[in-house]
């Protein structure tokens, strides 16, 4: 069984939410791209200060995406 992964940028400050928000539209355009596969882009919010902007994907994709962009931190999902 493939688990599924939870990749994720965290922004900090006033801006977060916009900057969140901008940043899944790249994550969207790369995967597009480069013609790979995931479940969801979205952002999350932990408080008005700290938003997070994530995608999931397959396990066996994670390297591609985590190696390409760097992400802050990843979960199991």
């Amino acid at each position: 069984m493939n688990r599924k992964i939870k990749l994720l940028w965290d922004f900090r400050g006033e801006d977060a939410s916009e900057t969140a928000k901008h940043h899944t539209k790249h994550l969207r355009e790369f995967a597009t791209l480069e013609k790979l596969p995931f479940y969801e882009i979205d952002i999350q919010e932990k408080n008005p200060m700290l938003i997070s902007a994530f995608i999931v994907v397959d396990e066996i994709n994670m390297k591609i995406y985590r190696d390409a962009l760097k992400p802050h931190r990843g979960e199991v999902f």
